[in-house]
């Protein structure tokens, strides 16, 4: 690859992300034949945030590759406990590891952390802003369940503050995709990912309701209303809950429609729906592990050379 850090989706070229994906196809095919020996390679887990997937995801990726994590643990067993900067931090931890996988409550945290070390850094989630690792994957899933051009998806939920569909929207203007946007009109996606959008050339449009788009759709990407990024608890309670994805909903899709999700899922996607054909999010968040195995093995490589 031609990066030495992943900090946004909008870096990363077709050429980009089908080289992982193609990796990661190869890896779930192959297993340990497909990669070079990391054995040698240790991977610092920086998780300012609260994680499941991505992080178990990442060290499991990186032992499977054969290498190992330190872990810096949670915040408050930490240095960041006493007030230690972020670029103390990642300045301490570039001299224990190869490569840094940071996730933090402030967007552009991880740009500010790679001016700091010469390591590698992969942005797990800056904020509101990006999440590039999550991208990748979700890529894969569609691209196994619906292919990656002459596709029509849906995005729906919180737009405004949903780091994955940000990245996944500049992602997915690298291809023939027509991208339609449903949401509450106070979480519409940002404007400015809008008009980056429109710049691209990507096919752009935005609704209040699923209901007239929803036959057409490949694949429907649904998020949960992020209440931890709300400056105001009222305005929370108005959109909790505004959509709800139910076995019901889903027969005005077609047959093919793939259902996916970032997870964790509050109440967006009703439990029945799990045992469809439709629902792809397990087999989305199991993708985590060969993509990022991908990942590192290209970035780790380019970073030793």
């Amino acid at each position: 690859m031609r990066h030495g850090n992943i900090l946004t989706s909008k870096q990363l070229s077709r050429a980009d992300i089908e080289a992982v994906l193609d990796h990661a196809a190869a890896i779930e095919s192959d297993g340990s034949a497909a990669v070079e020996d990391r054995s040698e390679t240790v991977l610092g887990l920086l998780f300012f945030e609260p994680s499941t997937r991505t992080k178990m995801s990442f060290e499991t990726a990186i032992k499977r590759l054969g290498g190992d994590v330190v872990d810096m643990g949670s915040v408050d067993a930490s240095s960041v406990k006493k007030g230690e900067s972020l670029a103390d931090t990642v300045r301490v931890i570039e001299g224990y590891a190869d490569g840094i996988v940071l996730r933090h409550p402030r967007q552009g945290a991880a740009k500010l952390a790679s001016e700091y070390v010469d390591v590698p850094v992969i942005n797990a989630g800056d904020g509101a802003g990006h999440h590039p690792t999550q991208t990748l994957l979700d890529l894969y899933t569609i691209r196994e369940n619906a292919g990656l051009d002459d596709l029509t998806i849906g995005i729906m939920g919180d737009l405004k503050y949903g780091r994955t569909v940000h990245s996944l929207a500049y992602a997915l203007s690298n291809f023939d995709t027509r991208q339609h946007f449903v949401s509450p009109e106070s979480l519409q996606l940002p404007r400015e990912v809008v008009f980056d959008l429109h710049q691209e050339g990507a096919s752009v449009k935005e609704h209040e309701s699923l209901d007239p788009i929803l036959p057409e759709l490949d694949v429907l990407y649904v998020t949960r209303i992020q209440r931890e990024r709300f400056p105001d608890e009222n305005e929370y309670q108005k959109v909790a809950g505004e959509y709800c994805i139910t076995t019901e909903t889903l027969e005005a899709a077609s047959d093919e429609l793939s259902v996916m999700h970032p997870l964790p899922r509050v109440d967006e996607i009703a439990p029945g729906v799990d045992t469809t054909d439709h629902a792809t999010y397990f087999e989305q968040a199991h993708n985590g592990v060969p993509v990022r195995m991908a990942l590192l093995d290209l970035l780790l490589g380019d970073s030793d050379e």
